[in-house]
């Protein structure tokens, strides 16, 4: 079983209340391009103004010196998406994502994800990247890839992963917890169902074979659960993702020009939660809802980077991925050849039918 230990951050923050880490901006993400899928183009250009942006999120790297995108997908983009709850524990005025995104040391994000979306915008990839994957950190040495937001934020997380997958990062964006609440309510609940009995000791809560509506704090305690699952922090990701499946498939189902008042309540709920980096501009924010207009929820593609073993670095438990097959995904998914890449190294990575 995967076990953790402290991670000896410089915050006055709990263990526990670090690991209640949840979904990355993707679930924010997911609402939007939907409502392009549905022909909901009125308004967005009103709501992409208020969402936060946050200044300085890119690399200020010179061009050379950043990973190039390969020939022919100058016009797919690739997310850096992360999830963190630190800012709830800060004073807001009623908007959780207009607090400080980042202070140093005190913050490290337990959610990591590439989100690509092909060049004809019709197909995702959303792959999840293990928090304690052992990497290198420009400057700092080696350890945990999620040390990097707590030692440099954005810039230096961004620039950890371009190093570490060979991936160029086109957007940054992050979600905390309040947000993914309220998001998930906006919609009216999402429908999972939890296949196997199991009990979480931290939060203290039963979870029984069944299918469940649930609303957002439910929904918190289903994605953030690790302890009582077999394979911990990799279950909660696999957990994470059946997640966004199942409120990408809800909100095709609920947000339609049917039905404004939905719309409206969803966009409200997305504008407040989301954070961005200050390159993606109001246009090519809405360009990018109404452009994603042929992606429905059978053509994301959901999926973990492969492990390679468990392993004791300095008194911390950290692993690492597959060095067979990981490089080769990390090809696949910024060239959007990712079927190809099942067809080699199988579907061992991909989120199965069934979550527990």
């Amino acid at each position: 079983m995967f076990r953790h230990r402290n991670r000896g951050s410089s915050g006055k923050r709990s263990p526990y209340r670090r690991r209640n880490i949840v979904l990355s901006l993707l679930a924010a993400l997911v609402v939007l391009l939907m409502l392009g899928a549905g022909g909901v183009w009125w308004g967005t250009n009103h709501y992409a103004g208020q969402v936060p942006r946050i200044a300085g999120a890119l690399p200020s790297l010179p061009a050379s010196q950043r990973p190039a995108k390969p020939p022919g997908e100058t016009k797919s983009m690739t997310f850096l998406l992360v999830g963190l709850d630190s800012r709830s524990d800060l004073p807001t005025t009623g908007n959780a994502a207009k607090a400080p995104l980042w202070v140093y040391g005190a913050q490290r994000t337990d959610t990591i994800m590439l989100l690509h979306l092909t060049a004809d915008m019709k197909s995702a990839y959303v792959v999840s990247i293990p928090r304690d994957t052992w990497v290198a950190i420009p400057g700092h040495g080696s350890a945990k890839i999620n040390a990097a937001f707590s030692w440099g934020g954005p810039p230096l997380l961004i620039e950890t992963v371009e190093q570490f997958t060979g991936v160029r990062v086109d957007h940054f964006g992050a979600i905390d917890w309040s947000g993914f609440q309220s998001l998930t309510d906006a919609v009216g609940g999402v429908t999972i169902t939890v296949p196997n009995n199991s009990y979480d000791p931290q939060q203290n809560r039963h979870w029984t074979t069944g299918t469940y509506t649930m609303n957002g704090t439910t929904a918190l305690a289903y994605v953030r659960q690790r302890y009582g699952l077999p394979n911990g922090d990799l279950d909660r990701i696999a957990r994470q993702q059946n997640f966004l499946r199942a409120l990408m498939s809800k909100t095709s189902d609920q947000v339609s020009l049917t039905n404004l008042l939905g719309v409206s309540r969803v966009l409200d709920a997305v504008s407040k939660a989301v954070s961005v980096d200050d390159q993606l501009s109001n246009t090519a924010l809405r360009d990018l809802v109404l452009g994603l207009h042929g992606l429905g929820s059978g053509n994301v593609t959901y999926l973990s980077a492969p492990l390679g073993r468990f392993v004791t670095i300095d008194g911390q438990d950290a692993l690492t991925l597959d060095p067979n097959s990981t490089p080769a995904l990390w090809q696949a998914v910024s060239t959007g050849h990712l079927p190809a890449w099942t067809e080699k190294y199988g579907t061992s990575a991909l989120l199965p039918a069934t979550v527990r």
